[in-house]
């Protein structure tokens, strides 16, 4: 075990009313400042092991950084202790241990041996430094000028150099283009290969999945879960997407015949019939409907669309009233049942289009965009829809 972690809390005390001039503070001496409290962990206890690569994923605000920050030194925890067996090399703010007002060259010196290098060690190592980062042209170009994308990958350039035992890195890197983010990976699987040992924090659950061992989500400074990544990731996903719709209204309506069918109400639910925002790769689709005839409508047909985020048709499907009845002016229909869901994750939007006929050669269609919603989960293929397949692939003899 080279990471050992337990009961771990952090507070931090904010201002409710900060004092940002002089002049404040001159015709104010003796204003009481109140703080509040924000908790950024509560009792969190975890191990990691030599050689795993451990994610650690949660919404903006759970307190990520805080515990790598805690696990790097650069902050103290409140209660609980983490203990550390070898050498880290911290990669977590942007700019953090770097001065501006130095080259690269001397940054880099400074910063090897703050990670542990002898200065001899640091500066024998400089020109690996700047030919992993890209960055030999620029070795005597002060810090201050250099774009973020740069001091990216010099800081990450430095780390890797440095080959300490563990390494922490922050979603800092998504600073960087492709290009950089895919030697980033390299460097990783080089890492895994030699037995060291990662902790990530990110928002990219890809990354998680097929790079981490193990993974543990953070829900507003509390460890809400550790295990596999498969199921951290779609237990991050449910955090952010499944949340339930607490005063739904239908989105505003398009079309040029709009005018004669009004949206009363629209929603989406789960399987437990609850009102929900979001919908989880796999499970079915609650679909509820209400919408109100402004003027008479004879033997109306609904049709339901469900479309992408670029306005193609996914699926749909008509409905029509029993009977052939119609609707009164001011009349209400409910249209509603269980769609199954083979939609792969992405935002997909609902559309309803409503064709009347009062009198014979009296036909009109209405469309109504009632909906917008998320599938949420991990992508198991290409385009939009996961079907079943019963297809085998054989040598011909």
């Amino acid at each position: 075990m080279v990471i050992e972690a337990r009961g771990v809390a952090k507070t931090f005390r904010i201002p409710t009313h900060r004092v940002d001039s002089f002049k404040e503070r001159a015709t104010h001496p003796f204003r009481r400042i109140d703080y509040r409290e924000q908790h950024a962990l509560r009792d969190v206890s975890f191990d990691v092991h030599q050689g795993e690569f451990l994610g650690i994923v949660g919404r903006n605000g759970s307190g990520k950084s805080t515990l790598l920050k805690i696990m790097s030194s650069i902050y103290s925890a409140d209660r609980g202790r983490i203990r550390v067996a070898g050498r880290l090399a911290p990669f977590i703010e942007l700019g953090v241990g770097f001065n501006a007002e130095m080259t690269s060259r001397d940054n880099v010196v400074l910063n090897g041996v703050m990670m542990g290098l002898g200065r001899r060690e640091a500066q024998r190592r400089l020109d690996a430094v700047l030919d992993f980062a890209g960055l030999r042209e620029f070795a005597d170009l002060k810090l201050k000028n250099y774009s973020s994308g740069m001091m990216v990958r010099l800081a990450f350039a430095v780390m890797v150099e440095a080959d300490a035992d563990i390494m922490l890195v922050d979603e800092v890197l998504a600073v960087g283009d492709a290009e950089f983010a895919q030697k980033c990976m390299d460097v990783f699987q080089a890492r895994r290969r030699a037995g060291r040992t990662l902790v990530l924090v990110t928002h990219d659950m890809a990354t998680v999945e097929s790079m981490c061992d193990r993974a543990l989500l953070l829900e507003a400074g509390d460890l809400a879960y550790v295990g596999d990544p498969q199921e951290t990731a779609l237990r991050y996903y449910r955090v952010n997407f499944a949340r339930e719709h607490a005063s739904p209204e239908p989105s505003p309506t398009g079309g040029v015949w709009d005018v004669n069918v009004r949206p009363v109400d629209a929603w989406l639910e789960n399987a437990a019939g609850e009102r929900v925002e979001n919908v989880e790769q796999g499970e079915p689709i609650g679909l509820r409907i209400v919408v109100e005839a402004r003027h008479e409508l004879a033997a109306p047909v609904f049709g339901i669309h469900f479309v992408d985020a670029q306005g193609n048709i996914v699926f749909g499907f008509n409905r029509s009233l029993a009977d052939g009845e119609g609707v009164a002016s001011g009349g209400r229909v409910r249209i509603g049942g269980t769609v199954e869901n083979r939609l792969l994750p992405g935002r997909y939007f609902v559309e309803c289009y409503v064709a009347r006929s009062r009198e014979q050669g009296d036909y009109a269609m209405h469309r109504l965009r009632l909906l917008d919603f998320v599938v949420y989960g991990t992508p198991k293929g290409k385009g939009l829809v996961s079907v079943d397949a019963d297809i085998e692939a054989e040598v011909e003899r």
